[in-house]
């Protein structure tokens, strides 16, 4: 297969912090790559020295002649009183002025497709997923070799998310995309590159691969760690006792030991975000409202919604980009009042709102000074930390703790702004697109954190592995209502594919004999992962019944235990029976899945 890039020895510095150290490799025709890695080691800007745009520092990157790259920047901007047309065509890659008609039809087309009504609609008084949505058009408005991505889902909602996977996983050309976007990156790439540490790792697979052969790497490594040290050991100990009498050390053998001792150091590691629980106190009431109207102007966007939030409740939001999302979680907290209804928040309550878009630091302040602004010590269940060591937690080392804020990429400073939520101790938080830059591995620390947050959640995300990862509720935007999704955001899909079938016209649908096409039967994230476990489950709960009912009769003499027993033995029979009609259901699902594939083939 023909190459379209090829880095040689590459390197590029970021003041004295190397993004790129040394990189070697090669990017074939037809590859579709997605690239991972932590906040700040050097993904975008990987991307910029294909796209042209930057140039590095040592080595050579050479690219195939009259080749076609179209580019999307992680926060596109456009100028300002243009319309979302011009602004699509100042996004779209070079070509000749003869297919400068074809692209402007190409992108009002895509416009369309993505739900702008209005084409001579000026770009300032778009929102950033609007804005994202105009690059989008752009960006795929014109035939391309290569095209690069950085960051696409960023602030778009669901239903653009789906439509542009599909687009992607259509694509013809060369495709490298900067995603954290987890059920993306496992549906549409057939290579990962994983940046980190100044590397570039390639891995020949998709993304459930990757994740199972960097692990492999990481055993097998460690294992050869311990067996160099192992080695060296013995080898020092020939070393100490020195030459016998009348012979001489072996110099080859010196010679290996001294090889051996650069290969025992610990391999530098990414270090993981470790967020620490600093939720105050929360009394029993928490927060409740009743017949909610939100909405600007008087003009409502949400109407009659009621609720009551318990202290453990996880509740995703979900719809459109416009439909009032935002505004619903700003009248939550207070920062705007409602069109109608009653908001009641318990004494206690101390929310923590992380916006959409981070709120402006002075870029000339230090990273410690945003964090002392906020408190100078916090209480864990660690004890007290200062602030420099709760910024540390966040992998902001105390020599990075005195860079301006401006240094800082996309994703440092939407983990400082998170550091800083969380510095207040709040115990209701109010999550508005918390996974827009952040890496995966702070995803995966951030949905740890938020199971075992002593409080309530609300967010609103478009990043599904998330919505189905932390939620228990999920309400969506439908017609100025929200409601309630039982099977999480598929559910909310296949609700708007069902309101999509029922607006055809009728004469269409009188011309199709086929019949109307259903959603494919498929397992959410949550479903997936008690199908993995739930047998292993179910066989762990019959052992402690069997050993529950060993103990009872040990303990016959005992009525205190035997009672308490008894009542363990209750609660894990009653488990028991859950997990066999949960396991029934399931059963039942994955032999529908069977059976529509085995239809479509």
């Amino acid at each position: 297969m023909a190459s379209v890039f090829s880095l040689n020895n590459l390197s590029l510095h970021f003041s004295e912090k190397p993004l790129l150290d040394n990189v070697s490799l090669t990017i074939s025709d037809g590859d579709k790559i997605g690239i991972v890695g932590r906040n700040g080691a050097g993904k975008s800007s990987l991307l910029r020295l294909l796209a042209g745009l930057d140039q590095p520092d040592n080595g050579s990157l050479t690219t195939r002649t009259n080749l076609t790259i179209s580019y999307l920047p992680q926060t596109p901007s456009f100028p300002k009183g243009i319309t979302i047309t011009e602004a699509a065509l100042l996004c779209c890659a070079k070509g000749h002025s003869e297919e400068d008609s074809a692209a402007a039809f190409e992108a009002q087309t895509l416009l369309t497709q993505l739900g702008f009504k209005d084409l001579k609609q000026s770009v300032d008084t778009l929102s950033g997923g609007q804005k994202m949505r105009v690059a989008i058009a752009g960006a795929l408005c014109r035939e391309c070799d290569v095209l690069l991505m950085d960051e696409p889902t960023n602030h778009i909602d669901l239903e653009m998310a789906q439509w542009l996977e599909n687009r992607l996983a259509s694509f013809r050309g060369t495709l490298l995309v900067v995603t954290h976007d987890r059920y993306l990156l496992g549906r549409v790439f057939n290579r990962i590159f994983h940046v980190g540490l100044g590397k570039v790792d390639t891995y020949q697979t998709n993304y459930a691969g990757y994740l199972e052969e960097r692990a492999q790497r990481e055993e097998i490594e460690a294992a050869t760690l311990r067996k160099n040290r192992s080695l060296y050991r013995k080898e020092l100990a020939w070393i100490q006792r020195g030459a016998q009498a009348r012979s001489t050390k072996a110099k080859g053998r010196i010679e290996r030991f001294e090889a051996l001792s650069g290969k025992i150091q610990d391999k530098p590691t990414e270090e993981t975000v470790a967020l620490k629980s600093v939720a105050s106190r929360l009394g029993r009431k928490i927060m409740s409202w009743e017949h909610l109207c939100v909405g600007y102007d008087g003009t409502p966007l949400c109407d009659d919604f009621t609720y009551t939030l318990l202290r453990d409740d996880r509740m995703g939001i979900v719809g459109s980009n416009g439909e009032g999302k935002t505004t619903l979680l700003k009248t939550l907290c207070g920062e705007i009042p409602p069109v109608s209804g009653i908001i009641e928040k318990g004494d206690t309550v101390k929310i923590g709102y992380f916006s959409q878009h981070c709120p402006p630091i002075p870029e000339d302040m230090r990273v410690i000074d945003a964090v002392q602004d906020i408190a100078v010590k916090v209480y864990t269940p660690d004890g007290d930390l200062s602030a420099s060591q709760m910024a540390e937690t966040f992998l902001f080392h105390k020599e990075m703790q005195y860079q301006k804020v401006a240094s800082l990429s996309g994703g440092e400073q939407r983990r400082l702004y998170l550091l800083r939520i969380l510095m207040a101790a709040p115990n209701v938080l109010i999550l508005d697109e918390p996974t827009n830059d952040l890496d995966i591995e702070t995803l995966n620390v951030l949905e740890d954190y938020i199971d075992s947050f002593q409080g309530a959640v609300i967010a609103v995300s478009h990043d599904r592995f998330f919505l189905d990862r932390i939620t228990t509720h999920l309400f969506g935007f439908r017609g100025g209502k929200l409601v309630p999704y039982i099977g999480g955001y598929q559910s909310f899909l296949d609700d708007l594919e069902a309101d999509r079938m029922a607006a055809e016209p009728v004469v269409k649908k009188a011309v199709v004999k086929e019949a109307p096409k259903t959603s494919a039967p498929r397992f959410s994230f949550k479903e997936q992962r008690d199908f993995d476990t739930i047998e292993d489950t179910m066989a762990s709960l019959e052992e402690k019944l069997a050993q529950l009912e060993k103990d009872i009769e040990a303990n016959a003499s005992s009525y205190t235990k035997v009672a308490e027993l008894m009542e363990e033995q209750t609660k894990t029979a009653a488990q028991l029976d859950e997990a066999m009609e949960r396991w029934m259901y399931l059963q039942e699902k994955a032999e529908e899945i069977r059976l529509y594939k085995e239809q479509k083939k």
